[in-house]
C-alpha cells in the first residue's frame, strides 16, 4: 500500500519539520527521546534550530520513532543531511546546461521575457516557449539561462524530455535525475512517483532554481516536473502551446524578422569562416595583409551583391534559425561559393529543402519527426491543405480538400496549431510557414496518386468559385439569394453553344458554407478568401471555362463597389471580358467590358484606357440593343474624361447617360448618372446647379418609388450626402458642409463600407477646421486616415497623414 504524507510540511528547514512529524504523530518531546533513544534536550535543540546538522544514525532512529515512510522520511533525512553539509553547486554532471551558443544572432526582445519570466514577485514560475520546428526555442532557452545563470545559485539544471520520441522521457524518470541533480543519492529517492513529486516540491520550494525542460510532448509529461510555490523558476520549450497548463508564462515564438535573420547568416559565416580572400571576404570582413584599407568601388559593389544575396538566402530560409544555420554552413563548407550561388540554389522551391541540408543537419528532419507523429486524418489535411494556392484558410476549406466533416476539420486544424505545423492569423484561420508548406507538398506528392491529388484541387476550385457566385450574388440589386447556386460548369448543367468545358466537380463542391445567411457573412468569406477564390478563377479562365468565368465575375460586379482596393479587379473583368468575347455572346462582351473600364479607372487610375473601353461597350451594347448597357458605358466614359480634365465633354457623357438609364427603367444607374453630372457641373464652376442636381437624386433614392435596392440606395444616399457637403465647402458655406457630411455619416453604418466613411469624415473634418472647431475636426480627420489604412487606399491615408502633421498637436489651438 503506497505511503502518504502525514502534514505538508510548509518549510525545508530541519527544525519545523521535525516538530511537525512530532505533532502528526501525536507525541511529546519526551515521548519521541522515550522511543528513538535520543535525549529530549538534543530533539529540542533540534526543534529549536540550534543543531541543524545531527548524525545521520540519530535521524535514521528519529525517522523510526516517528514511523516515517517513503517521501516523508526522505524529506527528513535530506534536510538533516543538507544542514550537516551544504554544497553551494548541486551534484556535478547531472542535468547540467548544455554549451552556450557563441554565435547567437537576435531574439533581444525574447531573451529579455525569458530573462523576467518567473523573477517577478507573485508571478507566474513556470515559462513555455512554444512554435513549430525549426524556430531555434532550445537554442534561446539555453542561452538565456546561460546569461542569467548567476540568478540561480542553486543551481540550473537542463532536461531534454525527448517529446518527439517514440518514447518520451517519463515523469518518473525525469524526477529521478532531477531529484539526484539536487543532492538526493539513488537509495534515499523514493520508489513511487507521487513520492518523489512530493519530495521534488519540498526541496525546490526553498531553493533558487532554474530548470530548463526542453521538448516537452504534453501537459501530462510536464505537470509532474513543475515544483509548485517557492523561489525556483521553470522554462520549457514545447512545439506544442501546451494551454492545459495553468498559471504559466506564454512566449509563442516566430521566424525572426527579416533584418535580424541575415544578420545572423553574416555573423555564422563571420564568426566561423577563416580563409581569406574567398568569395566570402566581403562578408567576414577578411583581407590580404597588404590590402587597401579603403574599398575600391568594385568591392562595394561586391558587398552590396553580397548583402542582397544574404537577405535572398535568409528569405528562402523563411527566417527560420534552423534553416538559416544549415544555411550558413552549407556556405562554409563550400569556400568556392559565393552567397549569390548558394541564393541561386535556394530559388528552386522544389529542391530548396533537400538543399538546406549540412552534414547530419537537414531542415525536413525537424519537419519529418513532427509529421511522424500525427494521426492519419491529421496527415490528410496537413498535406492537402497544401494545395491551397492562398496565404491562409479556413477550417470549411479543409473539409472540401478532405472530405471529412467541417466540425472535424476544425478540431484538427486546432491541432495542427498547437503542435507548431500551422500558425493561427485572423479569426479561426490558419497559415503554413512558407518551408513547411513546401514539406506539405512534398508529402502530398510523395504519398498520394497524381489523380487524387488532382481531383482534391479539382473540388477544391469548383467549390470557392459556386462559393463566390453565391457570397456575390447577396450585393446584387433585386436577386434572390440561392444559397446552392447552379454551377453552369458542372456535369449536366446546359453550357452556351461552343463553351465545352471539362468539370469534374461534385454536388458537394458546389454547396456553399451554411454561414453565408446575411450580406455581412458573405462579405467576410469573400474577403477573407479573396486569394483563394482569385486563384481558382484564374485557374477557370486559363483552362478555357469562360461560362464559370463570365458567371462569377458577373457575381462580382456590385461587390466590388465594397472592396475597390482589393487589387485584382482590372484582372478579373479583363479575363471576363476575354471570356464572353470567346463565348459570342456581343451583349455580354458589352457588359464584362464596362466591368473593365470601372476599374481601369476606379482601381488603376488609367482614365484613357477607360475611355477607350468604355466607349468600345457603348458601340457593342448600342449593336445588341440594351440601352442600359449603353448608359453604363457612357457612364464609365463620363468617369473617366473628368479624370482627363474634359469636363464638358464628361458632362455631355454623364447627361446622356442618365437619359438612356431613365428609358431603361434602371433605378440604380439613374442616379449615378446624376450624381456624376452634379460633379462635372461643379468643375464647370455652376455649384448652385450641381446642388439642385445633387437634391434631385437624393430625392430619387429616398422615394420608394424610384429608389434602387436598399443597400444600394443606402450607398447613393451617403455618397449624394458627401457630395452635397463637398460643393458647400467648395462655396464656403462651411455650417452647411458640417450638416450635409454628418448626415451622410448617419447612413455610412448602414454601408459598411470603409473608405466611403473616410471620405465623409475626411470632408467633416475639413470643415470643421475651417469652423475653428479643433477638438472636434482632429478626431474626425485621426478617424479617416485610420479608415483609409483599413480600405487600402494608401494615398488618401497619406494625405489625411500629411494634414494631421500640418494641423500640429492636438493643443495647439487652445486658448
Amino acid at each position: 500500500m503506497k505511503a502518504r504524507c502525514r502534514v505538508p510540511p510548509r518549510t525545508t528547514s530541519l527544525g519545523p519539520l521535525l516538530r511537525g512529524y512530532r505533532h502528526a504523530a501525536g507525541m511529546t518531546l519526551e515521548e519521541l527521546a522515550e522511543r528513538a533513544g535520543v535525549s529530549a534536550r538534543a530533539i529540542g535543540d533540534m526543534e529549536r534550530g540550534r543543531s541543524r546538522g545531527p548524525q545521520a544514525r540519530t535521524m535514521e532512529a528519529l525517522a523510526d520513532a516517528l514511523a516515517l515512510e517513503g517521501a516523508d522520511r526522505a524529506a527528513l533525512l535530506v534536510t538533516a543531511r543538507a544542514g550537516r553539509r551544504r554544497p553551494k553547486d548541486p551534484a556535478p554532471g547531472l542535468c547540467d546546461l548544455p554549451p552556450d551558443i557563441p554565435d547567437f544572432v537576435g531574439r533581444d526582445k525574447e531573451r529579455a521575457w525569458l530573462a523576467r519570466a518567473g523573477d517577478s514577485p507573485g508571478g507566474p514560475r513556470v515559462a513555455i516557449v512554444s512554435g513549430g520546428p525549426g524556430l531555434g526555442k532550445s537554442a534561446l532557452a539555453v542561452h538565456a539561462a546561460w546569461q542569467v545563470a548567476e540568478r540561480y545559485g542553486d543551481g540550473r539544471f537542463f532536461i531534454d524530455l525527448r517529446g518527439l520520441d517514440a518514447e518520451p522521457v517519463a515523469p518518473h524518470q525525469a524526477l529521478s535525475r532531477l531529484l539526484k541533480a539536487l543532492g538526493i543519492r539513488e537509495k534515499e529517492i523514493p520508489a513511487d512517483t507521487d513520492e518523489r513529486r512530493a519530495l521534488y516540491g519540498r526541496l525546490m520550494r526553498d531553493r533558487r532554481v532554474l530548470v530548463v525542460l526542453d521538448n516537452a510532448v504534453g501537459e501530462a509529461q510536464l505537470r509532474p516536473l513543475l515544483p509548485g510555490p517557492g523561489r525556483s523558476t521553470v522554462w520549457v520549450t514545447s512545439r506544442r502551446a501546451l494551454t492545459g497548463i495553468e498559471h504559466a508564462a506564454r512566449l509563442p515564438l516566430g521566424p525572426l524578422p527579416a533584418a535580424a535573420a541575415t544578420s545572423m547568416l553574416g555573423t555564422i559565416i563571420s564568426s566561423h569562416s577563416v580563409i581569406i580572400n574567398t568569395p566570402h571576404d566581403s562578408i567576414v570582413g577578411g583581407r590580404d595583409d597588404g590590402a587597401a584599407t579603403d574599398d575600391t568601388p568594385d568591392e562595394a559593389a561586391d558587398d552590396t551583391t553580397d548583402d542582397t544575396a544574404l537577405r535572398e538566402i535568409a528569405d528562402r530560409c523563411g527566417h527560420l534559425p534552423l534553416a538559416l544555420r544549415i544555411a550558413a554552413n552549407r556556405l562554409l563548407s563550400r569556400p568556392s561559393w559565393s552567397p549569390r550561388d548558394l541564393a541561386d540554389r535556394l530559388a528552386a522551391e522544389d529542391l530548396r529543402l533537400d538543399r538546406l541540408t549540412a552534414g547530419d543537419l537537414h531542415i525536413q528532419s525537424a519537419f519529418t519527426l513532427s509529421y511522424a507523429q500525427l494521426t492519419p486524418e491529421l496527415k490528410l489535411l496537413f498535406r492537402r491543405l497544401a494545395l491551397v494556392p492562398g496565404p491562409d484558410f479556413g477550417s470549411a476549406l479543409g473539409a472540401v480538400l478532405t472530405g471529412l466533416p467541417e466540425p472535424r476539420t476544425e478540431q484538427l486544424t486546432d491541432e495542427l496549431v498547437e503542435l507548431g505545423l500551422l500558425v493561427p492569423t485572423t479569426g479561426d484561420r490558419a497559415a503554413f510557414h512558407d518551408l513547411i508548406r513546401l514539406y506539405a507538398n512534398k508529402r502530398l506528392h510523395d504519398e498520394e496518386s497524381p489523380e487524387d491529388t488532382r481531383a482534391a484541387g479539382t473540388r477544391m476550385n469548383d467549390w470557392l468559385l459556386a462559393t463566390a457566385r453565391a457570397a456575390g450574388q447577396w450585393f446584387e440589386p433585386d436577386k434572390p439569394h440561392d444559397p446552392t447556386p447552379h454551377d453552369p460548369d458542372a456535369p449536366g448543367a446546359s453550357a452556351q453553344p461552343g463553351d465545352g468545358e471539362p468539370s469534374d466537380a461534385s454536388s458537394a463542391a458546389a454547396t456553399p458554407p451554411t454561414g453565408l445567411h446575411s450580406q455581412q457573412a458573405a462579405r467576410e468569406w469573400l474577403e477573407d478568401e479573396g486569394h483563394n477564390w482569385f486563384a481558382a478563377f484564374r485557374a477557370a479562365s486559363q483552362e478555357g471555362r469562360h461560362t464559370t468565368v463570365v458567371a462569377v465575375a458577373e457575381a462580382m460586379h456590385w461587390f466590388s463597389d465594397w472592396w475597390i482596393f482589393w487589387g485584382h479587379w482590372p484582372e478579373v473583368f479583363a479575363r471576363s471580358h476575354a471570356a464572353a468575347h470567346a463565348l459570342g455572346d456581343t451583349r455580354t462582351e458589352a457588359v464584362h467590358l464596362n466591368y473593365l473600364a470601372w476599374s481601369l479607372q476606379v482601381c488603376l487610375g488609367d482614365a484613357a484606357g477607360s475611355e477607350t473601353r468604355a466607349l468600345e461597350a457603348e458601340r457593342l451594347a448600342r449593336q445588341a440593343g440594351d440601352r442600359a448597357q449603353q448608359a453604363w458605358a457612357l457612364l464609365y466614359a463620363a468617369h473617366a474624361a473628368a479624370a482627363l480634365q474634359r469636363p464638358e465633354d464628361a458632362l455631355a457623357y454623364g447627361e446622356r447617360a442618365a437619359e438612356l438609364f431613365r428609358e431603361a427603367g434602371d433605378k440604380e444607374g439613374h442616379p449615378q448618372a446624376l450624381l456624376g453630372t452634379a460633379h462635372d457641373l461643379t468643375t464647370l464652376r455652376r455649384p448652385h446647379e450641381a446642388l439642385d442636381r445633387l437634391r434631385h437624386v437624393l430625392a430619387l433614392v429616398t422615394d420608394p418609388a424610384s429608389a434602387p435596392a436598399p443597400h444600394i440606395a443606402d450607398y447613393a444616399v451617403a455618397n449624394t450626402l458627401r457630395a452635397i457637403g463637398t460643393t458647400h465647402a467648395g462655396l464656403g458655406d462651411w455650417a452647411q458642409a458640417v450638416t450635409a457630411y454628418r448626415q451622410a455619416l448617419e447612413t455610412g453604418p448602414r454601408v459598411g463600407v470603409p473608405n466611403l466613411r473616410a471620405l465623409i469624415l475626411h470632408g467633416l473634418a475639413r470643415a470643421l477646421y475651417q469652423q475653428r472647431e479643433y477638438a472636434q475636426a482632429r478626431p474626425a480627420l485621426a478617424e479617416a486616415r485610420d479608415l483609409f489604412h483599413a480600405s487600402g487606399n494608401a494615398a488618401k491615408a497619406a494625405e489625411a497623414e500629411a494634414e494631421l502633421r500640418d494641423w500640429g498637436p492636438p493643443d495647439r489651438h487652445d486658448g
